[in-house]
C-alpha cells in the first residue's frame, strides 16, 4: 500500500523538471541524428564513447540510488532494514541472472533485450504522467502500448535498420561465455523477421498515437508524447545502434530516472525548485557514489570470471553491458515497486 506519494509539487517544479530531464534528451537525440546523417559511417571507437562515459556519468549511477528510493518515497531515512531489503533483491535476482549468462548465454542475451525493452518503456510512464502531464496514460491499455512502443524504439528499431551491428553486439556479449553460440540467433537478423518487426512496431506506434489523441482533450501533453515517439523512431532508424544506445541511455532514460529520484529527496526537490542544479547534482553524485563503486568492483570480478578474456575495447564494452544486464533485473524490481508506491501503474 502506498504510504507517501511524492509527485512534482508545483507547476514551477514541473517546468524546471521538464527543463532539466526532458528537453536535454530531445536536444541530444536531435543533434546526434543530424550529425549521423551528415557524417555517415563512424568508426566504432567513437561510437563506444557514450557507453564508456556512462560508467560514471548518469548511466551506471542512475540505478545506484536504488537503496534510497523506496525509503524516501515512504518518508523514511536510510536504515539497516532498507539496506538489507535492497541488498537481498540485488543478491537474489542479480546472482541468479548472472549465473544464467554462464550457463545459457543466448537465453540470457534474449532476456536482456526483452527486459530492457520493458524497463525502458516502463521508465517513460512516470515522466510523461507526472512531469509532462499526460493523464490519459493512466489507462492500462494506453500504458501497455506506451511501454511497447517506447521500449521498442531502442530495442526493435535498430534490428530493422542496422541488423549487422545488432548481430555484432549479440555476438560480442554471448562470445564472452560461449564463442559461436550466437549463431543460434542468426535467423532473427534475416529480412523476413525484420520486416515483421517493422510492421508490428509501426502499427503499434500509430495505434498508440491515435488512441492517445482520442483519450484526451489536452493537446499539449499529447503533442509531447506523439512528438517524442516520432523522434525516438527516427533517431534509432538513422543513428548506428552502439552510438544511439549510449546517448539514449545517458541523456534520455537515465536522466529522467535521476530527476524522479531527486524529487523523492526533500532538500534536492527544494534545490530543484529554485533551479540550483549544482546542489542537486552534487547530492545525487554523493548518494550514488558508494553503489557505483560497488558495481565497478563487480565489473572487475566479472572480468576475472568470464571464460573468454574481453581483450580489446569491444570486448570490454561487451563485459560492461553484461554488468548492466545483471544489475538491470533487480533495478527493474525496485522501479516496479516504486511505480506501485507512486500509483503510476
Amino acid at each position: 500500500m502506498t504510504t507517501k506519494h511524492i509527485a512534482v509539487p508545483s507547476a514551477r517544479a514541473r517546468a524546471i523538471a521538464e527543463t532539466y530531464s526532458i528537453r536535454p534528451g530531445w536536444l541530444a537525440l536531435a543533434v546526434v541524428a543530424v550529425v549521423a546523417l551528415a557524417v555517415g559511417e563512424m568508426p566504432l571507437t567513437y561510437q563506444y564513447a557514450p557507453l564508456v562515459v556512462s560508467v560514471l556519468l548518469l548511466g551506471l549511477p542512475h540505478g545506484a540510488v536504488d537503496h534510497l528510493v523506496i525509503a524516501r518515497q515512504r518518508g523514511e531515512g536510510l536504515t539497516a532494514r532498507w539496506l538489507g531489503i535492497v541488498a537481498g533483491i540485488y543478491l537474489v535476482f542479480g546472482v541468479a541472472y548472472g549465473l544464467v549468462w554462464f550457463v545459457w548465454p543466448v537465453a540470457a542475451f534474449v532476456f536482456f533485450i526483452l527486459m530492457t525493452w520493458f524497463h525502458w518503456g516502463q521508465g517513460e510512464l512516470y515522466p510523461l504522467i507526472d512531469i509532462v502531464g499526460a493523464d490519459y496514460l493512466r489507462a492500462p491499455s494506453q500504458q501497455a502500448l506506451t511501454v511497447l512502443v517506447r521500449g521498442g524504439a531502442p530495442m526493435a528499431v535498430p534490428l530493422v535498420a542496422f541488423p549487422g551491428q545488432y548481430e555484432f553486439v549479440a555476438t560480442s556479449l554471448i562470445g564472452l561465455f560461449d564463442p559461436g553460440a550466437a549463431a543460434a540467433l542468426a535467423p532473427a537478423f534475416e529480412t523476413g523477421p525484420r520486416l515483421a518487426v517493422a510492421a508490428v512496431y509501426g502499427t503499434a506506434v500509430l495505434l498508440t498515437i491515435t488512441l492517445g489523441y482520442l483519450r484526451t482533450d489536452e493537446r499539449g501533453p499529447w503533442l509531447v508524447d506523439a512528438g517524442e515517439m516520432g523522434l525516438l523512431s527516427a533517431y534509432f532508424l538513422v543513428v548506428p545502434p552502439i552510438l544511439a544506445i549510449g546517448i539514449y541511455f545517458c541523456f534520455w532514460h537515465s536522466l529522467r530516472h535521476v530527476i524522479r529520484t531527486v524529487l523523492l529527496h526533500d532538500d534536492s526537490a527544494t534545490a530543484l525548485d529554485r533551479s540550483d542544479v549544482t546542489a542537486v547534482a552534487r547530492r545525487f553524485a554523493w548518494d550514488a557514489a558508494p553503489m557505483t563503486a560497488g558495481a565497478l568492483v563487480f565489473l572487475g570480478l566479472l572480468y576475472v570470471l568470464v571464460p573468454r578474456e574481453p581483450g580489446e575495447l569491444s570486448g570490454l564494452v561487451a563485459l560492461y553491458l553484461v554488468l548492466i544486464a545483471v544489475l538491470t533485473l533487480p533495478h527493474v524490481v525496485i522501479v516496479s515497486w516504486l511505480d506501485r508506491e507512486q500509483a503510476v501503474f
